[in-house]
């Protein structure tokens, strides 16, 4: 995913300590055989998007050990604890809880053997492809070290285990339910995802846009059935949704600036049911990025207007115009605070070495960590950052022969867990007792 980490700094993170050695470091080493109980627990027992049931349970019962004022149940399943330590800041760690609706072919140990029917209808196995099992387990690593250091830090501390971000409904859920009117509103939420594609253990970061706005957009193509022997008869909605597809791909190329990302993918093209009849409807499924709210306001307008333009020019009634759909769920843009971004930066590199901490592209996956800051951006900031989850030697030999990694979202996605949760808790701690510094210290 990160493609600007180059195989000579993969050597270089192989060759250095794996950390800052103090006593952090060997704390976080002494919890990690406990932490890796929790996380095959987590990986062998995922669980859908808003099912997240015994999985917040889990977390619910870990924070409370630790201390915590937990309440469950906020946007359906998502669970928050607070700990309030004196005066100071308040700092919101965030993991995300749900898995996806995927057969797991990792071949580990303790792989995932669930079933579950998701709203498709179609019942499939479920696995933790995503990497939710290693956040989870991440956070829970950085409370415990948090916790045992309370006269290292000030303010107050929130954990939030968050339902169904693969939805992109998670976020506004707990929003909606009071997550920053119910509990302290943070200053600050923080929180990683694990990479593919980038050597287990590295730290990237993306001051900025990091994630990309995510539209779904359905075009529903009307047109005037008949016998495919007598085009002339009919209005054919193949043939006018095949000139809508193509002149879509004008709107990368031809309307917005080529400095400003954008993707307009239709993932879905139905038309049709036997070779000699001319359909009456043809449907169409978009998958829309974007970084600001102006240029995905170009894209959607561009969408509809290229709809209607094309059915113009193919000669179809006012009646029969496409019925441009765009989903009400949207997930909006992450946006990495560049002054939270650089700061977090530095204290990472000083904690793991510059070597294992780099800037990255921001990609045009998506993901709804962005409503947390969007939800209060005069009070709040945020940082999502990243830790690779692929093994070295796997990297390595990858871009040795040119093989393709497993990516997230593969059947075969199987990170190298105990560094991904090591770097994740670590990283997690050392932006808390940054961002909550001891009063007087």
């Amino acid at each position: 995913m990160l493609k600007t980490f180059s195989t000579a700094t993969a050597v270089l993170c192989l060759m250095a300590a794996p950390a800052q050695a103090d006593e952090l470091t060997d704390a976080l080493a002494a919890d990690m055989p406990e932490l890796m109980e929790l996380y095959r627990d987590l990986h062998a027992n995922p669980e859908l998007s808003f099912e997240e049931v015994e999985t917040a349970a889990k977390m619910a019962a870990r924070f409370r050990a630790l201390g915590f004022d937990v309440t469950e149940k906020v946007g359906k399943t998502g669970v928050v604890g607070v700990m309030k330590n004196g005066d100071g800041p308040t700092v919101m760690l965030r993991a995300d809880m749900d898995a996806l609706p995927l057969v797991e072919k990792t071949g580990l140990p303790f792989a995932s053997t669930k079933r579950a029917t998701p709203a498709s209808g179609v019942e499939t196995g479920v696995m933790h492809a995503c990497g939710h099992d290693t956040h989870m387990t991440g956070l829970i690593g950085a409370a415990q070290l948090l916790v045992e250091r309370k006269d290292q830090w000030s303010g107050t501390l929130v954990l939030i285990a968050q339902p169904a971000e693969e939805l992109g409904e998670g976020a506004v859920a707990m929003l909606e339910d009071g997550l920053f009117t119910r509990f302290p509103k943070p200053d600050y939420v923080v929180g990683f995802h694990d990479a593919a594609g980038t050597p287990a253990g590295v730290v990237g970061y993306a001051p900025g846009f990091a994630l990309a706005n995510v539209d779904s957009v359905d075009i529903t193509v009307r047109g005037v059935g008949g016998h495919g022997a007598r085009p002339h008869t009919a209005k054919d909605p193949i043939v006018l949704a095949s000139a809508i597809v193509m002149k879509l791909q004008t709107l990368a190329s031809r309307e917005i600036a080529a400095q400003d990302p954008v993707v307009v993918t239709v993932g879905s093209f139905q038309s049709g049911f036997k070779h000699n009849i001319i359909s009456d409807e043809a449907k169409l499924q978009l998958t829309v990025r974007s970084y600001s709210d102006d240029t995905r306001k170009k894209l959607l307008d561009g969408i509809a207007r290229i709809a209607r333009g094309e059915a113009i020019a193919s000669g179809l009634p006012e009646g029969l115009m496409p019925i441009v759909t765009v989903a009400d769920n949207y997930t909006p843009a992450t946006y990495n605070d560049p002054e939270l971004s650089n700061r977090l930066a530095g204290v990472f590199k000083d904690r793991f070495g510059s070597e294992r901490v780099f800037e990255a592209p921001a990609v045009m996956g998506g993901e709804d960590f962005g409503q947390f800051r969007r939800a209060s951006p005069d009070d709040t900031q945020s940082l999502i950052f990243w830790v690779g989850g692929t093994p070295m030697d796997e990297y390595l030999a990858a871009q040795k022969d040119g093989s393709v990694l497993p990516s997230l979202h593969s059947p075969f996605w199987a990170p190298d867990a105990e560094k991904v949760i090591a770097t994740g808790a670590e990283a997690l701690a050392t932006a808390a007792l940054d961002l909550m510094p001891a009063q007087g210290g």
